[in-house]
């Protein structure tokens, strides 16, 4: 409801700007007064009718996106630092408690507005200089995209040569860094990854509802077949276990650590929230997700690696060591699949979502959902990801560089939102180019924004590249966000009068 209903959207003058018709395309259905290059129907905001994500939805997310093999990985390197059971779920629940409260801080964003991240944006940082968050977000996901879709055919591609042997000579040999067993398995999961996305982000919904149970009882029957396989009982430490302050230090970092893991989620929850039924649906899809969901997750860690650690002294790296394991081939392939699922899923959310929005942002007249979403496969298929993944320079340099700075655009746009506005958008603002709009500033571009964005960026960067700073690494997120936020707090402009007005007028169907 409108809190300023005399508000009025300053009209644009739309015969400066040329129409989708003038240009040979169908004429696009632009409210008047809104910019043909800030609004689609894909960047609209969602009317509140007809909004189908419910807490099962959200929980969903987690569910599958929490139990990624990437995240079992760290979490057991926390138990091969020397963190013994109890100290590992410690680390888990202050990294689930931080995880919830920022969560929910950015999740109501998008319930109260209905837009996605790229146009969120455009609150702080103005209409045209929103392309930097957007484009920093978008880049990050759309490598790894390429990544975990290259890592996710390589378990494919094991699985196929179990099951049918005779394929093992197509995994012979090199085409562009691939063996032509290994193109198959990528260009089949790329595949099935195009075609779900092209249903929009309702089939993203459906999927992540059928995967999300799947994933659950997969990981909770290697837990417990493990725990069986070690007798009964588990090592709850390793022979190196820390302690005093130095164990401490590691629980802390580690909870830190796991917040900057999902530096990209709480950027970009939005996306989903922007569908959300209530307020309340947020709270209790996140609250099942997170702190309750990464208990079980921790949980399942410390059986997978206690029960490999008493078996033979071995701390496993990732359950997909295990699911190799496994001595029954119908067993191994039905665990195989099950992490394929959960690997696709992980995909969809966390890095096939953010790089369609940013590109639908950056060319609205050219590009819809479906669209963005192919030219985001392509790119991903195209930069021959493998070779990004067995490069550590570009993995630590170019990803870890634009990784670091995912904290100080939290930051900015955190501060501005709740700090500053006290949750006041003029959802309409954000789709014209008047310059007297509220979302205007100079050019498009907030300057103070960006003046608090910079110092912050960098001390995140000094953190994440200066081997002498290697001590406060696990906290750069911290650091970055905090400053930024800082930083923001003060310099930003006060005088302006902020309004409350919601997009409604503008709005389309949650699913279109």
């Amino acid at each position: 409801m409108n809190s300023t209903p005399d508000t009025v959207v300053p009209e644009l003058d739309t015969a400066a700007v040329p129409t989708d018709a003038a240009r040979g395309h169908a004429p696009s259905a632009v409210p008047a007064g809104l910019s043909t290059r800030l609004y689609n129907k894909d960047l609209a905001p969602t009317q509140r009718v007809g909004r189908s994500w419910s807490a099962y939805s959200i929980f969903t997310l987690w569910a599958n996106d929490v139990h990624s093999l990437g995240n079992y990985a760290f979490a057991i390197g926390l138990f091969a630092l020397g963190l013994g059971g109890w100290q590992v779920l410690a680390a888990l629940g202050v990294g689930a408690v931080l995880l919830f409260a920022l969560l929910n801080l950015s999740g109501f964003m998008g319930q109260k507005t209905g837009v996605p991240f790229p146009v969120m944006s455009r609150i702080a940082f103005g209409i045209h200089g929103a392309q930097i968050a957007a484009l920093v977000r978008g880049a990050v996901a759309i490598a790894w995209f390429g990544i975990q879709t290259y890592l996710a055919s390589v378990v494919l591609r094991v699985l196929l040569i179990a099951v049918a042997p005779g394929l093992a000579p197509l995994d012979e040999g090199q085409i562009l860094g691939l063996s032509p067993l290994g193109w198959i398995a990528f260009v089949g999961l790329w595949v099935v990854q195009v075609v779900i996305v092209s249903y929009g982000m309702e089939m993203i919904r459906k999927y992540e509802a059928f995967a999300g149970p799947i994933i659950l009882a997969t990981m909770l029957a290697l837990a417990v077949w493990m725990f069986a396989q070690a007798g009964f009982e588990i090592a709850w430490s390793t022979d190196r276990s820390l302690t005093g302050g130095d164990m401490w230090l590691h629980i802390l970092g580690g909870g830190a650590l796991w917040v900057s893991i999902y530096g990209t989620f709480v950027l970009n929850f939005c996306d989903f929230t922007r569908s959300a039924k209530t307020k309340a649906a947020i709270v209790k899809g996140n609250f099942w997700g997170i702190p309750v969901n990464m208990l079980l997750f921790g949980a399942i860690t410390v059986v997978l690696a206690g029960a490999q650690f008493r078996m033979n002294g071995q701390i496993i790296t990732s359950p997909s060591d295990i699911v190799a394991s496994i001595p029954n081939t119908f067993l191994l392939a039905a665990a195989s699949m099950a992490l394929l699922v959960l690997t696709i899923a992980v995909n969809l959310m966390a890095n096939f979502v953010a790089p369609t929005y940013a590109l639908t942002n950056l060319f609205p007249r050219r590009l819809d959902f479906r669209r963005a979403a192919m030219v985001s496969a392509v790119v991903g298929l195209v930069i021959l990801p493998w070779n990004l993944y067995n490069n550590p320079i570009v993995i630590v340099y170019f990803l870890g560089g634009l990784g670091a700075l995912l904290g100080p655009l939290f930051g900015v746009i955190m501060a501005d939102y709740w700090l500053i506005r006290r949750g006041k958008v003029n959802v309409p603002a954000l789709y014209t180019e008047a310059a007297t709009a509220d979302y205007h500033y100079t050019k498009g571009v907030n300057p103070r924004a960006i003046a608090a964005l910079v110092p912050a960026a960098a001390v995140a960067l000094a953190i994440a590249f200066i081997p002498a700073l290697s001590m406060l690494s696990a906290f750069a997120w911290f650091f970055g966000a905090g400053i930024a936020a800082v930083n923001y707090w003060f310099i930003a402009d006060r005088t302006r009068a902020f309004t409350d007005t919601d997009g409604e007028a503008i709005a389309v169907p949650s699913v279109h």
